[in-house]
């Protein structure tokens, strides 16, 4: 499982450099990277 979640976390850290470059929020950013991260996890688990 952590496997899984440094391997979500670096594909949604790729897409949140690229949002925060274009001026998003880094914090939100950062939001959005745990929560896809997450849910990326939850359903490797279900899958």
């Amino acid at each position: 499982m952590l496997s899984q979640l440094a391997v979500a976390c670096l594909g949604a850290g790729i897409v949140t450099t690229v949002a925060v470059a274009q001026g998003q929020n880094p914090l939100t950013a950062l939001g959005i990277t745990l929560f896809s991260a997450i849910a990326a996890v939850m359903v490797g688990q279900v899958l």
